[in-house]
């Protein structure tokens, strides 16, 4: 059972985060903690992520519009690594407030909350209509990429600010698509660059043990079918459709972020 909720969960949110831009960490994340403790659910979340982008970009990237992917990509890349120095330091604060549903704590913080104000705010302008006839100046990017970048680093939710910026650019479908893939993963090797030895050394020797590396295996084969299959029906997604599913997704991961479910 343990397997095929693992699989199930993996298989869907990849499969809608391919449109989205966004999603398979935040919401595989937790579904990792119900079997792990949370650094080593955290830790097999970023071995999936990373596998993941990997196989976007091999099979979306060519889409990918570089001209966006150098003016957002390179700044997220850059400013993900003080956000993830930051991480580091600072993974010991105390929550705001804490509370208990069933057996699982759940946690709120101020990091989680200033996220979660400003996913919602990138919510607004994808589904309320007269705000979502604003397009963003190309000139902006660069900031919207360091800003996404550096909440990358700092939580590993950049995927909802990145795609909220990025729909915003006028890009076609694929190369939507592309360019969120590739961007994703220049963000990913930074972050990880500079946490990857603190969760992994500590952790990553549990996680490959038994049970748990199997489910982290059948996760990120999961994720490889759900992507695969995705990009299958790319050319009948309209961008007027991801447009909707980014806005209902920033609603929902905004809530879950401020409210501490994941």
């Amino acid at each position: 059972m343990d397997y095929l909720i693992v699989a199930i969960a993996a298989l869907l949110v990849a499969g809608l985060a391919l449109y989205s831009g966004f999603g398979l960490g935040t919401l595989l994340m937790p579904v990792f903690a119900l079997f792990f403790p949370i650094p080593i659910a955290v830790a097999s979340t970023a071995v999936v992520h990373l596998a993941n982008n990997v196989f976007k970009v091999v099979v979306v990237g060519k889409g990918a519009d570089w001209k966006i992917v150098l003016a957002f990509g390179l700044p997220a890349a850059i400013f993900a690594i003080p956000g993830a120095f930051l991480l580091v330091r600072v993974l010991d604060v105390t929550p705001l407030h804490a509370y208990n549903i069933g057996v699982r704590e759940f946690d709120i913080t101020m990091i989680k909350l200033v996220i979660s104000g400003l996913i919602l705010a990138f919510a607004a302008f994808e589904l309320i209509p007269r705000l979502r006839r604003i397009e963003f100046p190309q000139r902006w990017v660069p900031y919207g990429g360091a800003f996404s970048g550096f909440f990358g680093g700092l939580s590993g939710h950049q995927g909802a600010l990145r795609s909220a910026v990025l729909a915003k650019t006028g890009l076609e479908t694929s190369a939507f698509v592309g360019t969120v893939a590739v961007c994703a993963f220049m963000v990913d090797i930074s972050r990880l660059m500079v946490y990857g030895i603190t969760f992994f050394s500590a952790d990553f020797a549990d996680v490959s043990g038994g049970k748990s590396f199997a489910l982290v295996g059948v996760a990120t084969l999961s994720a490889f079918v759900g992507t695969y299959t995705s990009s299958r029906f790319l050319k009948q997604v309209t961008m007027k459709v991801i447009r909707r599913v980014v806005g209902i997704m920033l609603v929902v991961i905004g809530i879950a972020l401020g409210s501490g479910l994941v």
